[in-house]
């Protein structure tokens, strides 16, 4: 995909068109690129689809929730043509319902970004709460990318943004499930990024750090020191995602301070990482305690 094809697409919104509308598909006008956007009801995946509407994508924003609907009525206001999609891309089928909903239209932009999160002690955790953080964070992801990827790899041209994370860096005590589908997403961003090289194909891997999102309260870590901590802000977390994406960076630590840990993180110990992981991730360790 050549950089500039943003930038076509709004010198064409520019132009005056001819009185025949041009042809849609699925809602559609086909003179805008089409960014697909997963997890984009509320925080860094909402604010990815925003800075996408604004460069000039059209969007598919999905969301395990309605309230992805609420969202698109916002990116539509800043020109894009938006399709919502509520499915739950933990599985297979729900994968399957988002890729036909995106039907023939090419895709331009993956941003990868659906993902959840499971607090608390492993052996006191429902295995199926277990499997559907795995589900969401790893197999419905990979799934998706490996279907979009192989349309884009066909085309010779397209992107792709995974959210990975800077906890892919680290053991996870009290949040070992999601740590570990983060490490291996954030090898396999870079597997991928290297076979499509030369391809036209770009893969890029958005590694943040704790960001004001609704990750925390669905994950049950409120009562944690990291819960409770201040986090970065999504708007900014998108912004340099977004920008890695579109020159084609291998990866990008979002943050001064998440680069110096996750650069900490690879001299370390592991079980010196898991130890200060516990520290912030334990049920309660984030409760003020009363003075005497």
């Amino acid at each position: 995909m050549r950089r500039q094809f943003c930038e076509r697409a709004l010198l064409t919104e520019e132009l005056s068109l001819p009185a025949n509308e041009p042809p849609k598909m699925k809602g559609f006008i086909m003179s805008r690129p089409l960014a697909v956007v997963t997890g984009a009801s509320t925080g860094i995946g909402y604010e990815l689809a925003r800075v996408c509407a604004r460069n000039g994508f059209d969007l598919v924003v999905v969301a395990d929730e309605n309230r992805i609907e609420i969202a698109a009525q916002d990116f539509s206001v800043l020109g894009a043509s938006v399709v919502p999609v509520v499915a739950d891309l933990s599985d297979r089928p729900g994968v399957d319902m988002l890729l036909e909903k995106i039907g023939a239209r090419p895709v331009d932009a993956l941003l990868a970004n659906a993902g959840s999160g499971l607090g608390g002690s492993f052996l006191d955790q429902s295995f199926d709460d277990v499997e559907h953080v795995i589900g969401t964070n790893v197999t419905g992801t990979i799934y998706l990318i490996h279907r979009i990827g192989q349309q884009m790899r066909s085309a010779g041209e397209g992107r792709i943004l995974i959210t990975g994370s800077i906890a892919g860096f680290m053991p996870g005590p009290f949040n070992a499930v999601y740590n570990a589908t983060k490490a291996f997403i954030d090898s396999f961003s870079w597997a991928l990024h290297n076979e499509l090289k030369e391809t036209g194909v770009t893969v890029t891997c958005l590694m943040p750090g704790a960001t004001e999102t609704a990750f925390f309260e669905r994950a049950g870590l409120l009562d944690t020191k990291i819960g409770q901590a201040k986090k970065d802000d999504p708007k900014d977390v998108a912004k340099i995602g977004f920008e890695a994406m579109m020159n084609g960076d291998g990866d990008v630590v979002a943050g001064w301070h998440n680069k110096l840990q996750s650069a900490i993180a690879n001299i370390t110990p592991a079980a010196v990482l898991a130890e200060q992981h516990r520290k912030q991730a334990e049920p309660g360790s984030g409760t003020q305690r009363r003075s005497a």
